[in-house]
């Protein structure tokens, strides 16, 4: 985090900047067997091209109001990335009659039908994969977001002072979620660059988000992001965190 940093997608330049090969987000599904890794460099590339497709395909403005209804799962913090990038706010299991876009999970896919507005399905399958027939009424994120730009510039200024997030009822500023994040990342355990957290909490309190994301990203540190941690047991938890060199875990 630099001096400069007032939003989230101010934090992700910043690390991109610094070191863009070391890992950011590493995310294991205990149910499924996935496991996927990503560089600062590959998590910024698909903020871009998410940003793009907010922007461009779905005509975003800043202050749109984006439900995600989704999980805690790599795409999730890209989509929060990508949120930030642009300026809307994303309502983090918002209500999608509320929303401006909906992006869903494919569990919650009859709820985010309510939304007026545009529909994403994430199919969450491993390596970004798509659905094997596109939901009716959505759009298929893995579809669409291939052929977005790889570098992003938003119409206009992302105001740090402006709504970003919403989360458990709460409103963050883009500025609150950096200064928070940055504030909280000690009593995380989180020291600096080459800090590894691994997180089971989910994406639906501040808590999850900060430990999860945003403290994290805010010192220089990467996240070993966990999705039913519950199912993979002590022994198995153990070895991962001796494998992926985790210096602190949050659960």
């Amino acid at each position: 985090m630099t001096t400069t940093d007032r939003t989230p997608a101010d934090l992700l330049r910043s690390a991109l900047a610094a070191d863009a090969g070391r890992p950011l987000v590493t995310f294991y599904d205990d149910a499924t067997g996935e496991r996927v890794e990503l560089s600062v460099a590959t998590f910024a590339n698909w903020v871009a091209k998410t940003a793009n497709l907010l922007q461009g395909e779905l005509s975003a403005e800043p202050g749109d109001r984006v439900a995600l209804l989704l999980p805690a799962h790599w795409q999730t913090a890209v989509w929060l990335l990508a949120c930030s990038s642009v300026g809307v706010v994303a309502d983090v299991a918002g209500d999608p009659k509320a929303a401006d876009i909906v992006v869903s999970g494919p569990d919650t896919l009859d709820a985010a039908r309510a939304c007026s507005g545009s529909r994403i399905a994430l199919a969450l399958r491993p390596l970004g994969g798509r659905f094997p027939q596109t939901p009716d009424g959505f759009a298929d994120y893995a579809v669409e977001v291939p052929g977005q730009g790889d570098r992003f510039a938003p119409f206009a200024p992302v105001d740090p002072e402006e709504p970003a997030l919403i989360v458990a009822g709460r409103e963050f500023s883009g500025a609150e979620v950096v200064e928070r994040a940055a504030a909280e990342a000690s009593g995380l355990g989180l020291t600096g660059p080459g800090s590894r957290l691994l997180s089971g909490m989910s994406y639906d309190t501040w808590e999850g988000l900060s430990a999860g994301l945003y403290s994290p990203l805010a010192t220089g540190g990467s996240v070993v992001l966990c999705r039913n941690l519950d199912q993979l047991g002590e022994e198995g938890l153990a070895k991962r965190i001796e494998s992926e060199r985790v210096t602190v875990t949050a659960r």
